[in-house]
């Protein structure tokens, strides 16, 4: 018997393709400002760094919370608006620590990554506990 955890697949998907976006752009800023290993004291080279170092610490707990939740049976339909407001939250992040005008985006996406990530615990607490 096969298990279909299509919210788990989109979402660790979605993680892969943002991973890689993040990636990009920290090659784009490394090759502009001339920096070949580390941030090589650029406050541009930082940032970007930063922004994918952030997105690493925190898209393998909600890609897993996601994926035990949906594997309990749990989580329909909320899950999936859920985790896409999760990689929203992180787009505007990525693109907010460039500062400038995006500069809010960090805060938003911030504020996104934490409810996303208390909000998923949760209810992976409750449903473990049969409350939900």
């Amino acid at each position: 018997m096969s298990v279909m955890l299509p919210v788990t697949l989109s979402s660790a998907a979605a993680a892969a393709i943002l991973g890689v976006w993040l990636m990009i752009r920290v090659g784009q800023v490394r090759t502009s400002e001339k920096v070949s290993v580390g941030d090589g004291g650029n406050e541009k080279v930082t940032r970007r760094m930063r922004a994918h170092a952030n997105f690493v610490e925190s898209a393998p707990f909600v890609v897993l919370l996601v994926g035990v939740i949906e594997l309990a049976g749990k989580g329909q339909p909320w899950l999936a608006y859920v985790a896409g407001a999760y990689f929203i939250g992180r787009i505007a992040h990525g693109l907010g620590m460039d500062g400038g005008a995006m500069g809010k985006g960090r805060m938003i996406g911030t504020m996104i990554t934490l409810l996303t990530l208390v909000g998923l615990a949760a209810a992976a607490v409750l449903i473990g506990m049969g409350t939900i």
